[in-house]
């Protein structure tokens, strides 16, 4: 494995694979590593000659302070389980101050409104932070492929748009969500919920599974009604939203169109943990 801090290290290790003409592949996390993050780079290893996994933190997508300061920094340990992955791939590890010169802002975009929909409207600024950052890793490493989670499905088709809005020559990569066995969405924020509260977050999955059954012949009003109905008996969980979206322009459904791919997205607290997932209604 190559561990690089510094922007100019990193580009200097990569030049040799420019240079050659291979492809290098791109997966960009903000650490605590699982399952998920690593079917990515299996995907990346197997389609590239070069693989780099960025750990970082990203501060101006984070609008609530509180979650920043909360989120996992466990880099010896997702270090030590990339390498177990494999030694060939590269890391690459900034601190803040390598990333943002001057102020740690954001860039502002437009994505053609789908910054605004369901995450955006509940995290103003968020997908800007994402933007950004995700721009600076693709301008720095030149990736020839970028792979990204479905589980953060609005965040995939928002770095889509600015890839097509910017104009760069990289092809984003769509991994389906890597799930446990009992259908628990892999993600970091899971590390910080007990094992009773893991076990019971399996709700979430069958819920989904559930309203996707539903679809299939009963109304986008009986859907949503289902799910609502299945959250307020179980007090477990608070429902922060559900909703039945249309996978290209995120914009919420009231009624089924033929043609269109539809795709329920959810989102619940359980012991002060935001969970998200989602699931495909087509």
């Amino acid at each position: 494995m190559f561990l690089f801090h510094t922007k100019v290290e990193l580009q200097a290790y990569l030049e040799t694979f420019h240079q050659a003409n291979q492809t290098i592949g791109l997966v960009p996390t903000m650490g605590a590593i699982h399952r998920g993050h690593l079917s990515l780079m299996e995907q990346s290893l197997q389609e590239n000659g070069c693989t780099v996994v960025s750990i970082f933190v990203n501060p101006t997508q984070f609008n609530n302070a509180e979650d920043l300061a909360k989120y996992p920094r466990t880099l010896e340990r997702d270090l030590a389980i990339i390498r177990s992955l494999s030694d060939q791939i590269v890391v690459f590890s900034p601190a803040v101050e390598e990333m943002y010169t001057g102020e740690t802002v954001a860039k502002k975009f437009d994505f053609d409104g789908l910054e605004f929909e369901m995450e955006g409207a509940q995290r103003p600024g968020h997908f800007d932070g994402v933007g950004t950052i995700v721009k600076k890793l693709f301008e720095l490493v030149e990736p020839t492929k970028a792979y990204f989670g479905e589980k953060d499905f609005q965040q995939l088709q928002i770095i889509r748009k600015l890839v097509e809005k910017e104009q760069l020559k990289v092809t984003i990569v769509g991994v389906p969500i890597f799930r446990a066995a009992d259908g628990l969405a892999m993600s970091s924020r899971n590390e910080r919920i007990s094992a009773d509260g893991l076990h019971q977050s399996t709700f979430l999955y069958q819920v989904l599974k559930q309203a996707q059954e539903l679809f299939k012949t009963d109304s986008i009003e009986k859907v949503n009604q289902f799910v609502e109905s299945q959250f307020k008996n179980n007090s477990t969980f608070d429902l922060e939203y559900f909703t039945i979206a249309d996978e290209e322009t995120l914009k919420v459904a009231t009624v089924k169109q033929v043609g269109h791919h539809y795709r329920g997205f959810l989102v619940a607290h359980i012991e002060g943990v935001r969970l998200i997932d989602n699931l495909s209604f087509n």
